[in-house]
């Protein structure tokens, strides 16, 4: 086979997805492109493969410069983009990382860069609002049959504060007693022997827990946190 006089070069980069509940709300890091294509619209934080990088250094370089990656609870890649026409006048292709942040840290981040709801976003550069929406959907799905909630949460909370972490990742409401059925039945939580005094409300005082691990693990093949009106198939 005669071979090709023309070289196709491809460049690579790689995208983070950066999540955290804020203020009872699903948000993603989003900053201000200062430079064509997409000059001052919002997009990912990520950047170029470096020569000698593994696309996991890639990754946690650029949000480096963007956000604390001590912070990052858990990291892991969810897609690869290749459409050609993904990137104006280049052969660009990406791989994309979600990045979970624990609830109540709160970042440093440059002034360029600011937390965005992910169901209010604005309009993304590129094919950044797919990435956004597929790095939502991992989680979400990640929700029912792993034990990804610890990458949301911080280290010790009641089922109440969990409750709210799960509904704003998920997108709906979820039952406190059936969260915390599933969870202690799956043998996730443990409680650590103190007492949160209960609010202006009153009521009783309520059990702290903690996630037993904060490592991920597939806790069970079967997606039981759905939304209301979906039945298991």
């Amino acid at each position: 086979m005669e071979k090709s006089t023309t070289e196709h070069r491809v460049a690579h980069e790689a995208l983070g997805v950066v999540l955290q509940v804020r203020d009872e709300e699903l948000q993603t890091l989003l900053w201000l492109r200062a430079r064509e294509p997409f000059l001052d619209a919002w997009s990912l934080p990520g950047g170029w493969l470096g020569p000698d990088e593994t696309l996991e250094d890639s990754i946690r370089r650029h949000l480096a410069a963007k956000v604390d990656v001590r912070e990052l609870s858990h990291l892991e890649q969810i897609e690869t983009l290749s459409d050609p026409g993904r990137y104006p006048g280049e052969r660009l292709v990406a791989t994309a990382y979600i990045g979970l942040i624990p609830a109540g840290t709160d970042p440093q981040v440059p002034a360029d860069t600011i937390w965005h709801p992910v169901d209010d976003l604005p309009e993304l550069a590129f094919d950044h609002l797919a990435v956004v929406l597929a790095g939502r959907e991992r989680l979400r799905a990640k929700l029912s049959y792993t034990n990804i909630g610890f990458a949301l949460a911080p280290p010790a909370f009641t089922i109440a504060e969990l409750r709210r972490l799960y509904r704003a990742a998920l997108g709906h409401d979820v039952s406190a007693t059936n969260l915390q059925r599933v969870l202690l039945r799956r043998r996730l939580l443990e409680p650590i022997g103190e007492l949160r005094p209960p609010g202006r409300a009153g009521g009783r005082p309520a059990a702290v827990y903690r996630f037993r691990t904060r490592n991920l693990e597939v806790t069970d093949q079967f997606a039981v946190l759905r939304p209301p009106g979906r039945s298991l198939k």
